[in-house]
């Protein structure tokens, strides 16, 4: 049976089987942190430090001192009599550089000779584009970066004008197909300023593939989506998934611009971080931004919320059945997921398998 008619399917492959490496992941905002400061966040599974010297240079580190284990992110920066940096251990003082290198132990003595560089913490590569930050987290800890961290059209009109972030009791897998899925607004977003009842009719979409992921290109919205009337004109928007997992709206009005930027980062198996950002350089952010925040807050609420609900038939590891051509995207996602897999371990390039496709659903 053709892939493109409509038919029940049982799903591929079970998901939340483990993490997608040697790729991007979005960290923080590169404005929440400053210079002299170290955060700790957990990244699948993985205690990471993020810190920016007193001098501005952004590192990552494994956040577990070689020691006793305590976390390097409750010490501070210590600068040597040369003006050298480093991070020191809120425990017994160890300190270590950016790239991970131990470079004193106080406790030694002058007469007790221990080579202290061979020690060493993982080293995380770190990058910060258009604002934000985004780690590396390579299959092993030698793995470096081969491309750049993701650009994103729209980021502009200066800082972000929203920012909202929630935690979701979900494996990252079922958190991308959640973000993707195309056919629940109108049951889990019904508000009089997005979906009502009775609102829904059919839609059709086209699709094509872009760098690590897909797009729906650039259109008209659908008239029963309400709240983009509040941009005025003829908003077009274009919506582009990107693995491991970003999802990104991008609106036109005229001249105007609004981009609004969902990054998901796996804290572990059963927890992923939310991070909601937009900017724009439209008047209505300004004119109504506790409004348009409001609304943000409760779309993020209402996915969490499904979540939960969702997790008690979960716990019982059914099979999911999926449907073209609604569930088209959370089929794409696995197999970008398991393309981008083999082609680390084999070495090769990434081949992109989705192709280009118009699809069509109710809601």
């Amino acid at each position: 049976m053709p892939d493109g008619e409509t038919r029940t399917a049982r799903a591929e492959a079970r998901f939340g089987q483990g993490f997608l490496t040697d790729i991007w992941y979005f960290a923080a905002l590169a404005g929440d942190l400053r210079a002299g400061k170290l955060q700790r966040l957990e990244m699948l599974g993985e205690p990471v430090m993020l810190g920016r010297s007193k001098a501005g240079q952004l590192f990552a580190l494994r956040d577990v001192c070689p020691h006793r284990a305590a976390p390097l992110s409750a010490g501070g920066f210590h600068r040597d009599a040369a003006g050298a940096e480093s991070v020191q251990c809120p425990y017994h003082g160890w300190r270590f550089g950016a790239d991970g290198a131990c470079r004193a132990i106080p406790s030694l003595t002058a007469d007790q000779a221990m080579d202290v560089g061979k020690i060493r913490v993982r080293s995380y590569p770190v990058a910060e584009s258009q604002g934000m930050v985004f780690v590396w987290m390579g299959s092993t800890p030698d793995s470096q970066p081969d491309q750049p961290p993701p650009v994103f059209p729209g980021v502009v009109g200066g800082a972000p004008k929203l920012v909202d972030r929630i935690e979701f009791d979900a494996h990252i897998d079922q958190a991308v197909v959640g973000l993707m899925d195309p056919a629940h607004g109108p049951y889990v977003h019904r508000q009089w300023w997005w979906r009502t009842a009775g609102s829904e009719h059919d839609k059709e979409k086209r699709f094509a593939p872009s760098d690590a992921g897909f797009t729906m290109v650039r259109h008209e919205p659908s008239k029963n989506s309400r709240a983009y009337a509040l941009l005025g004109g003829q908003p077009l928007t274009e919506i582009t998934f990107r693995l491991p997992g970003l999802r990104w709206e991008h609106v036109t009005v005229g001249k105007r611009q609004v981009l609004s930027l969902t990054c998901l980062t796996p804290i572990d198996a059963g927890r992923t971080r939310v991070t909601q950002i937009a900017w724009s350089d439209h008047p209505a952010f300004t004119l109504l931004k506790p409004a348009i925040r409001v609304m943000s807050r409760i779309f993020l609420r209402q996915d969490g919320d499904m979540v939960k609900l969702q997790n008690q038939g979960l716990k019982y590891d059914p099979s999911l059945l999926w449907i073209d051509d609604a569930d088209r995207q959370a089929k794409w996602y696995q197999a970008l997921r398991r393309e981008w897999a083999a082609s680390r371990r084999e070495g090769r390039p990434f081949a992109n398998p989705v192709e280009p496709a118009t699809l069509r659903w109710r809601s």
